[in-house]
């Protein structure tokens, strides 16, 4: 039973021990969690895939990427826009997806309100509430790592405010982990010094 430090995984690196549950969340922990996410196409995904993920395992999200790539035009803002309510009842029918009506409603709904901004707002929005990093001390164990904070609480407002939706402070904050707005790699973790 670990106490919730990082542990070695099969290289003997030391890794946030949510990492070493499978290959799959190897991979993703060392090369994209906690990395720098830019542009509104590729926030919007990964805003759309934390949405998903609300009350489901991060790993049943992130097997089906590629199916939620195909069936939602590549989570291209523009495109998404245009989805008919013909386009959400082949969502429904999609086994790649997971098929939820209230989460394709709002992805499908929060495209179009997107589609509205100029070019670089919803980067803007999403980075304006990264922490200082400087005032984060490097999380010991999965205890200090929170899964709400202030400025997840102040994201999810404003993203709500502007109309989007399924945008809550936990699924904000997922996001701003994900994104590298914050870095919650354990201090002692190999993709630590990497980020």
């Amino acid at each position: 039973m670990s106490d919730g430090t990082a542990l070695a995984g099969p290289d003997g690196a030391l890794r946030c021990p949510w990492a070493l549950s499978t290959p799959d969340y190897v991979t993703y922990h060392d090369e994209e969690w906690g990395r720098p996410v830019h542009g509104d196409d590729a926030l919007y995904e990964r805003l759309s895939l934390e949405a998903f993920q609300s009350g489901l395992s991060w790993i049943t999200i992130l097997r089906r990427r590629e199916g939620f790539r195909a069936a939602f035009a590549g989570f291209e803002i523009a495109k998404v826009a245009t989805f008919t309510d013909t386009d959400k009842g082949r969502l429904l029918t999609d086994e790649g997806i997971i098929r939820n009506r209230a989460k394709i409603d709002a992805t499908v709904a929060n495209a179009r309100v997107l589609a509205d901004w100029a070019p670089g707002d919803l980067d803007d929005l999403i980075w304006s509430h990264a922490p200082d990093p400087a005032a984060r001390p490097a999380p010991k164990t999965v205890a200090d790592v929170p899964a709400v904070t202030p400025e997840s609480t102040a994201l999810s407002k404003a993203l709500k405010k502007s109309g989007l939706r399924f945008v809550g402070p936990t699924t904000a904050y997922a996001l701003m982990q994900a994104c590298g707005l914050v870095d919650d790699h354990l201090e002692t973790c190999v993709a630590r010094s990497a980020v």
